[in-house]
C-alpha cells in the first residue's frame, strides 16, 4: 500500500478541490509540448544496468503486496515491473484515491530479486518499468493478468482464455517503412482506485516524444472479450507528416499462404494471420498476412473507417502443434473509431523475419494530413480482444488461403510464365444455404495487373462453405493486387479477400 504520508503529499492546501482527472493530464501534455524534448535516460544503478533478459525476468513483484486489491471485495490488483534489461527509462506510477494522486515510491521490499544482487538502499524516486493489472478473468477468486503496460507506449490485454500475442501502442510516428521511426513513450500513469466489486478501471497516461506529447484515458473492461475505451489528445511539438493512430504490432512467420520457412514440425507460426477492415463505405475486407522477402507496405485509402484490426482467425491446434506457446489462443485486436476520423488510410507494414521472435507486422490508421506543428488532435476508439471474429461481420469469411505452384493449375494448356493459383476457403454467413446448388454462387475476381486465367468454385463440406480457385498470370517481375469475393445475383455473400502478388 502507498504510505499515507505520500498519498497526502500531493494534496492541495486549503478547501475543496477538483479531483484529478483526464483534464489534468491534457494540461500536462499541452505544457510538456511547449518545452524542448529531453531524450535523456537516467543511468541505472550498478546491478541493474546490465541485466540480461533472464536475470531481469527473475525479478518478481511480490504478489502478496498488491498496490490495489487489499480492500474488501476488491476485484483489481496492481503489480509493478522492475527497471532493467531493455526497460531502462523510468516511469512514474500514481494511484488515485478520492481524486488525489499518490506516486508510488520505489522500494526493494516490493520485489523478490532471487539470484540478482541489488543494493537495498536504492532511491525511492528510481521509478518502475511499467505495471500490470490482475483480475479474476478466467476463474472466480483467481487473479490473472488482464493488462500490462511495458516499454515505450506498448500495452497488451487479454480476454477470457486468451494468451498474449500481438501488442497495441499509444502512438506511432515515422515513415511507413520505419524510416526515422520514433517511439514516444508513456512517462507517467495514474490509476484510479476502483470501488468494491468494480468491473471496470480507469487509467490515465502521459505520453512524451520528440515530435508529440499526448494525454490518454483508458477505461479497461475485463470480460469474455475484454475491451478498452480510449480517449486521446495529442499535441505536436513539430510537424508530423507520418502519424499512426491506434497502432498494432504482431508477428507472422509461417502460414498456409507463406511457407518460405518450413523446416519445423509446426506448420504455422503467427500471432495474427490477417488484417481485417470495415471501410467507411461499409465494405468488409480481409488481407492475409505474409512474411515477405523484402519490406512491404500496403495502403488502403478510406474515409471515416468503421473498424480495422489484426486478427488470429485460425483457431485449430492441429495447424500449430505447439504445446507451450498456444498460438491458437492468441487474441485478435479490433479497433472501432468513435466519431469521424476523416480521410486517411489503413497502412499495413510487413517486414521479413527469419524466426518467430520478431514482431514484423504493423497496422495503423494514418490521417491524410498528419499533424502540423503546435496543433492538437483529439480522437477516441474502442479496442477489443477477440477470440472469434464471426461477430464482426454478417457475411462469409475467408478462413484459409493457399497458393499453389503453376504446375498444379490443372488447365489443359500449359500455364504461362508468372502464373499461379490461389485457393481461398470461404465459410460462414449464408454460404451453407447455397451448398446444395453451387450454380447460384459466383466467384468475382479482379486484378490490378495481369489477367485472371480461370476461376472455379467447389463446395467444401468440411467448412460448410466454398473453396474458390483463382488462376492469375502476371508478367515475371511484375506485381498485382488481387480481389476476390463470392456473390449470388447482386448480393455479396462474403467479405472481399485481397492479396498482393509478385510473379
Amino acid at each position: 500500500m502507498v504510505p499515507p504520508a505520500v498519498a497526502q503529499s500531493d494534496a492541495p492546501q486549503g478547501g475543496a478541490t477538483t479531483p484529478f482527472g483526464y483534464q489534468d493530464v491534457v494540461k500536462r501534455a499541452r505544457d510538456l509540448a511547449a518545452a524542448p524534448y529531453d531524450p535523456t535516460v537516467p543511468a541505472l544503478p550498478d546491478g541493474l544496468a546490465n541485466l540480461d533478459y533472464d536475470a531481469w525476468r527473475d525479478i518478481r513483484f511480490k504478489s502478496d503486496k498488491p498496490l490495489l486489491g487489499q480492500q474488501l471485495n476488491a476485484t483489481f490488483r496492481l503489480e509493478l515491473f522492475h527497471l532493467g534489461h531493455l526497460y531502462k527509462r523510468p516511469v512514474v506510477i500514481n494511484v488515485l484515491r478520492d481524486g488525489i494522486p499518490a506516486p508510488i515510491p520505489y522500494t526493494t521490499s516490493l520485489f523478490d530479486y532471487r539470484r540478482n544482487k541489488v543494493d537495498a538502499n536504492l532511491p525511492i524516486n528510481l521509478g518502475f518499468a511499467g505495471f500490470r493489472l490482475k483480475f479474476p478473468i478466467n476463474t472466480p477468486h483467481v487473479w490473472d493478468e488482464v493488462v500490462a503496460f511495458l516499454g515505450a507506449s506498448y500495452f497488451r490485454f487479454l480476454g477470457r482464455g486468451q494468451r498474449y500475442g500481438l501488442s497495441a501502442r499509444g502512438l506511432a510516428i515515422g515513415g511507413g517503412l520505419r524510416l526515422n521511426e520514433e517511439f514516444p513513450y508513456f512517462r507517467e500513469f495514474w490509476i484510479e482506485t476502483p470501488a468494491p466489486n468494480a468491473e471496470t478501471i480507469a487509467i490515465y497516461a502521459l505520453l512524451d516524444g520528440e515530435s508529440a506529447t499526448g494525454a490518454f484515458h483508458f477505461d479497461l473492461v475485463p470480460a469474455q472479450e475484454t475491451y478498452i475505451e480510449a480517449s486521446v489528445t495529442l499535441f505536436a511539438r513539430k510537424a508530423i507528416p507520418a502519424l499512426g493512430l491506434a497502432p498494432l504490432s504482431s508477428m507472422f512467420f509461417v502460414g498456409k499462404n507463406d511457407r518460405r520457412f518450413s523446416d519445423d514440425f509446426r506448420s504455422e507460426l503467427h500471432d495474427s494471420d490477417g488484417l481485417f477492415m470495415h471501410t467507411g463505405a461499409g465494405e468488409w475486407i480481409w488481407r492475409p498476412l505474409s512474411n515477405p522477402a523484402n519490406p512491404a507496405l500496403s495502403v488502403f485509402l478510406d474515409r471515416d473507417p468503421r473498424g480495422f484490426g489484426l486478427l488470429q482467425r485460425d483457431r485449430n491446434f492441429s495447424d500449430y502443434q505447439d504445446l507451450e506457446l498456444a498460438y491458437e489462443l492468441r487474441p485478435s485486436y479490433w479497433i472501432e473509431p468513435r466519431g469521424d476520423w476523416g480521410e486517411g488510410q489503413v497502412e499495413l507494414l510487413e517486414l521479413p523475419t527469419s524466426d518467430e521472435t520478431n514482431d514484423n507486422v504493423v497496422a495503423i490508421w494514418a490521417p491524410k494530413d498528419g499533424l502540423d506543428a503546435a496543433k492538437s488532435l483529439t480522437y477516441a476508439y474502442r479496442i477489443t480482444a477477440l477470440t472469434m471474429d464471426q461477430v464482426l461481420s454478417p457475411g462469409g469469411r475467408a478462413v484459409a488461403t493457399f497458393r499453389v505452384a503453376p504446375r498444379a493449375l490443372g488447365a489443359p494448356e500449359s500455364p504461362p510464365p508468372g502464373a499461379t493459383r490461389f485457393l481461398i476457403d470461404f465459410a460462414g454467413g449464408e454460404l451453407s444455404y447455397y451448398m446444395s446448388d453451387p450454380s447460384l454462387v459466383e466467384t468475382i475476381a479482379t486484378t490490378s495487373n495481369g489477367k485472371i486465367l480461370r476461376t472455379f468454385l467447389t463446395p467444401n463440406a468440411h467448412t460448410r462453405g466454398f473453396r474458390a480457385g483463382v488462376d492469375v498470370a502476371v508478367d515475371p517481375g511484375q506485381s498485382t493486387d488481387l480481389r476476390v469475393f463470392l456473390r449470388s445475383g447482386s448480393k455479396a455473400l462474403t467479405e472481399t479477400w485481397t492479396y498482393p502478388w509478385r510473379a
